[in-house]
């Protein structure tokens, strides 16, 4: 048997064992995301459904394009593994008049500089980072583990065996990604201005 129909096999299982279910699998979706108000993985909601993964993706796709076309309230992001509904930016300003919500308090400099390393070059060790920026990095990294941007991810195969940190899953949903790919290219560094050589003699000195 194929997994592809091993596939099928268990989803048959499934939709048998979800006979007395009332609603669509859509909408069993669409009701918890709207209660959870935060990113889902999609095992969660597949296990939390009894059904299969792939369902559960098939789904979470119809969704997305439906909300798309019919230019709904809120749409569905995704963030790696992790699904949520949002608010559609077109309607963004209308909710601010109501609510006037307030705003997360933003990275510092410091801090944005600190995780901009680390996005573009995880796995990378603190030590790493700080010779890159420079300076000490001790207080960002631990305050973007705090607000779990950054997470540790192993540990590097040298003398003192050091942390490597990588990014997680609410870095991808705090900036809008859907993965590490969506990242802007990295900026090159500035070259450094060639002095030129006069084009005139210059007199030998003579003791």
């Amino acid at each position: 048997m194929t997994d592809f129909e091993r596939d099928i096999e268990v989803e048959e299982e499934l939709l048998e064992e979800n006979e007395d279910v009332q609603g669509t699998l859509s909408g069993r979706i669409e009701a918890i995301l709207f209660v959870a108000g935060e990113p889902v993985r999609i095992e969660d909601l597949a296990k939390a459904l009894n059904v299969t993964v792939r369902a559960v993706e098939n789904e979470v796709v119809k969704l997305r394009d439906e909300y798309d076309f019919h230019q709904r309230g809120f749409t569905l992001k995704r963030f790696g593994h992790q699904v949520q509904l949002a608010t559609r930016a077109l309607y963004a300003t209308d909710v601010v008049h109501l609510l006037q919500p307030v705003q997360k308090q933003s990275l510092t400099q410091a801090a944005m500089e600190t995780l901009a390393v680390v996005a573009y070059k995880q796995p990378v060790t603190r030590a790493e980072v700080e010779q890159v920026r420079g300076v000490k990095c001790d207080y960002s990294i631990q305050s973007l583990v705090n607000k779990e941007l950054i997470m540790e991810v192993g540990r590097k195969d040298t003398l003192g065996r050091p942390i490597l940190y990588g990014t997680t899953e609410n870095f991808l949903s705090h900036f809008g990604l859907t993965t590490l790919e969506d990242l802007p290219p990295m900026p090159e560094a500035p070259q450094p201005e060639k002095t030129e050589e006069p084009d005139f003699d210059v007199p030998e000195l003579t003791p």
